[in-house]
């Protein structure tokens, strides 16, 4: 069944409400569903409450927000992040030396794969998976490179009423075992373990308070309680589901631009379109809470 149009129009139907408008800052939405552009703020200087309560709430209504032409150092990027949470500390991935939460993002010729080449939800295989991710790239290939971004929320509005009741009270192994071996690379050893955690297959946000599907390609092996072969069947669905085009936006990187998204009703592919290019610059993630 093609998940472009059915006899009644599109699969999917946006009826979200228009926002109140925002007095310290501006808001180019790239599409009714996800993703606004913000304009109107350096984040380098400090920002005033009314200011930070505008970011929280352009976040909460957009699930992703991007900023152009910002210039901050390292430290200006832990602060930041540390406006919306502490920060976590990824398993696996390379830091900066002085700086753990401050993970690497780099691609070059000689890498044998980039940062998050596929769908998926950061680090959902901790028990307390990240609440936000704040991706600032210093350097960009010429050509290519974009950050594809779903909403969750629209995969699982989307989804019939006889689905939506099946998922329901469903968990999921989310399991961080992939990451062995991955950033060797960077020179980075393996550990013994690394963490894993059931989460609910529908998480209701505790901002919004809306409904996302919460399995992604990345980290999900399986649905417990079901004979596998199901599960199997499920997730291969859902996966295909939440791919849709109509569920996305695409955000074209320039050189010092951000990229800030929501975890918890948010999956994000990137596009490794431009080997022998490189594209550099550094991740700051808020930390989360217990999906529900």
């Amino acid at each position: 069944m093609s998940l472009m149009r059915e006899r009644n129009g599109p699969r999917y139907k946006h009826a979200g409400d228009e926002s109140a408008p925002f007095d310290t800052i501006g808001i180019d939405k790239l599409t009714p569903i996800i993703g606004a552009e913000v304009s109107g703020v350096d984040l380098a200087r400090p920002l005033g409450n009314q200011t930070i309560d505008e970011l929280h709430r352009a976040l909460a209504e957009n699930s992703v927000i991007f900023f152009r032409d910002q210039h901050l150092s390292q430290d200006q990027h832990l602060a930041f992040g540390r406006l919306f949470g502490d920060l976590h500390i990824h398993p696996a991935a390379p830091a900066e030396p002085a700086h753990p939460e401050l993970m690497v993002i780099h691609a070059d010729k000689d890498s044998p794969r980039a940062n998050g080449d596929g769908w998926h939800t950061d680090v959902s295989c901790d028990p307390e998976p990240p609440m936000g991710s704040i991706l600032y790239i210093r350097k960009c290939p010429p050509k290519g490179g974009d950050t594809l971004f779903a909403s969750m929320y629209a995969a699982y509005d989307a989804l019939s009423d006889r689905m939506k009741t099946y998922l329901e009270g469903l968990t999921a192994r989310h399991d961080g075992e992939h990451y062995r071996g991955q950033y060797a690379n960077f020179g980075v050893k393996d550990k013994e373990s690394y963490p894993y955690a059931d989460h609910p297959v529908v998480r209701t946000h505790p901002v919004t308070g809306k409904k996302a599907l919460y399995v992604n390609q990345g980290f999900t092996r399986y649905i417990n309680g079901l004979p596998r072969d199901e599960s199997n069947g499920i997730l291969r669905y859902l996966y295909e589901h939440m791919a849709n085009p109509l569920f996305q936006c695409r955000f074209r990187w320039r050189e010092n631009s951000i990229a800030f998204w929501d975890n918890r009703c948010v999956q994000h592919h990137a596009m490794w379109d431009y080997w022998p290019h490189t594209r550099s610059g550094n991740r700051v993630t808020v930390k989360g809470d217990r999906p529900v």
